[in-house]
């Protein structure tokens, strides 16, 4: 059959269907169930209307139930169950299994990197734009630019970065933009100033806005404020003890700059390098994110009351303090949404992963390792163990946001 012919099929059925299962559900509660005739004319009237909008959602919530729900059960079920036994209940025996492989251990230590990097660049990266492009008279088409990313794939972002840290043998050229442009360097002030000098000063930098970002954020625990809760205290701890760790890897990174002997001449496998190679993975996660985080913050920044900002000029602020002290304690709520936006796409991270180095090299994460699990070995208790697992570090998050949402509706 024609796909045209059967795409209208099913729009004409779907459509056809969710018509005649409203106006026929609503005939047999008004007409047979609760009528609206009689002496109890008015209470079967007030029961229709309180039974209707349940009738109604029925359908979603049959369909969530089917795709969400009951897959989160079939998942348990298996993680507790041996294939090879016939499915036969093993209890945790493949969270033991999976607990005593060291490429879990290597997936989750990696999900943690991509965790701390990825929600953060991209939040910075997105909030930095959003404040610069404003001010642009080309902003628009800056932002355009940026946020074209957005409409590529996963693995076509990922492939594009491929040919990008490509490296072909030392006499032809270099296709690989990365390779080209480390060929070019021969120890000159050129790489001194690209490959040491220009790090050294991303790195203080990031460092020294990493600490001041800090600082805005614990300000209310430092200023002693009362109606700060326990578990706010505890937030703030672990995001002091996150950017010290940052900070520290920052600074610490510095001296390698100058002491690594850096081999010139020699196209570099890129993602064959333990530790760096997962940076290199997640550049690609950060492009493709910045245009979003740049939308979401670009429209919350430009729904600042041009009146607070406005008394800080008169009071004397400089610009660095309108962002940091009036503009970013404003729109903390949905800095906050974006970064659990993209955390929540981090944790399942694969694609980007499955189509450049497959777990290799030491890039393992948790979707990829379920999947080598799942469809590789054909063990479906450690695969779906390993499912469980990255559910249960999505919940708090989901959570998490359902409350404030409904924090902000009341």
């Amino acid at each position: 059959m024609n796909p045209a012919l059967q795409g209208l099929i099913t729009i004409l059925v779907g459509v056809g269907g969710c018509i005649g299962y409203f106006y026929l559900s609503n005939q047999l509660l008004d007409k047979v169930i609760f009528p609206a005739t009689g002496d109890k004319a008015g209470q079967n009237i007030n029961r229709a209307n309180q039974v209707r909008p349940w009738l109604f959602l029925f359908p979603a919530i049959f369909a969530l139930g089917l795709y969400l729900g009951y897959p989160v059960f079939e998942t348990l079920r298996l993680s507790l169950t041996d294939r090879a036994q016939d499915d036969a209940f093993v209890g945790l025996a493949n969270y033991q299994q999976m607990m005593a492989e060291p490429k879990f251990w290597e997936a989750i230590r990696n999900n943690m990197l991509w965790l701390i990097v990825v929600p953060a660049a991209s939040t910075a990266f997105g909030l930095l734009v959003a404040q610069l492009t404003d001010r642009l008279f080309w902003g628009n088409i800056a932002k355009s630019l940026i946020f074209m990313p957005m409409a590529i794939s996963f693995v076509g972002a990922s492939v594009i970065f491929k040919l990008i840290y490509d490296a072909r043998p030392a006499e032809t050229a270099q296709i690989g933009v990365l390779n080209a442009l480390w060929m070019s360097f021969d120890g000159g002030a050129g790489s001194v100033f690209v490959l040491q000098l220009l790090p050294t000063i991303i790195l203080l930098g990031f460092a020294a806005i990493l600490a001041f970002v800090t600082y805005v954020i614990i300000s209310p625990v430092l200023e002693r404020r009362s109606n700060i809760s326990m578990i706010a205290y505890l937030l703030y701890g672990v995001v002091v003890l996150v950017a010290a760790w940052l900070i520290l890897k920052s600074l610490g990174s510095v001296p390698a700059l100058w002491t690594t002997e850096l081999k010139y001449g020699e196209p570099q496998q890129w993602l064959t390098v333990p530790f760096y190679n997962n940076f290199f993975l997640m550049v690609v996660l950060i492009w493709t994110q910045t245009g979003f985080a740049m939308v979401i913050l670009s429209a919350a920044l430009r729904g600042i009351p041009e009146e607070t900002i406005e008394a800080a000029v008169i009071d004397g602020a400089n610009p660095f303090q309108i962002f940091f002290k009036i503009k970013v304690p404003q729109i903390m709520g949905t800095i906050l949404v974006v970064w659990t936006t993209t955390t929540l796409m981090v944790l399942k991270v694969f694609d980007v992963v499955f189509a450049m180095t497959n777990g290799q090299w030491e890039t393992q994460v948790l979707a990829n390792y379920m999947y080598d699990k799942l469809f590789r070995a054909n063990d479906w208790g450690v695969g779906s163990a390993s499912a469980m697992i990255i559910m249960l570090l999505v919940a708090p998050i989901l959570i998490w946001n359902v409350y404030n949402a409904r924090k902000e509706m009341r």
